[in-house]
């Protein structure tokens, strides 16, 4: 599929649609995705029509109704769709998140000797992160790197959470004999 250009509003709706949808397995209210994104749920009803007619997202009508997102938001996102993810924990100032998980981690900067960075994707809200929070994410499932660092910033549009590391651990493997 050609990639689609959205807007940073349709992409912020299309995304918590997607995570709502993961975490509750069924179609989603206009209401929750309102609520979720804090806009109006006429705007966002909008914005579905506009996201059907890109095949981005399906309507489900009924009482248990609302909206699914098709197999093309994710990849419209850049989501991998796994039936098992590894779940890779966040601590948002000490205490685990549920609901979120981690997605992928870019390291950016490493280089520099006093400013290292790491890009944490997630999947779920990043709306109670703010900046100046501690942060601890991991330990990841092979390398058993677990990041600490303070959130410098966040793109909401992405779902990225910006930290600046105050340590990265990964323990070495003891070398076989």
């Amino acid at each position: 599929m050609s990639s689609i250009e959205l807007t940073s509003s349709q992409k912020t709706i299309l995304r918590s649609l997607v995570d709502l949808y993961t975490q509750q397995e069924q179609a989603v209210k206009g209401e929750d995705i309102a609520e979720e994104v804090d806009r109006n749920a006429g705007t966002i009803r909008n914005q579905m029509q506009s996201l059907k007619a890109l095949q981005l997202v399906e309507g489900v009508p009924g009482p248990k109704g609302g909206y699914k997102p098709t197999t093309n938001a994710f990849e419209a996102l850049e989501i991998q769709q796994l039936d098992s993810a590894a779940e890779i924990p966040i601590l948002h100032e000490g205490e685990e998140v549920a609901d979120v998980n981690v997605q992928e981690i870019d390291l950016t900067s490493v280089h520099h000797p006093d400013l290292c960075r790491a890009e944490i994707h997630l999947r779920g809200s990043i709306k109670d992160f703010h900046e100046g929070d501690r942060v601890t994410v991991g330990p990841t499932p092979l390398s058993k790197l677990v990041i600490e660092g303070t959130l410098d910033g966040k793109d909401d549009t992405s779902n990225v959470l910006i930290l600046k590391i105050v340590s990265m651990e990964a323990p070495a493997e003891e070398p076989a004999h």
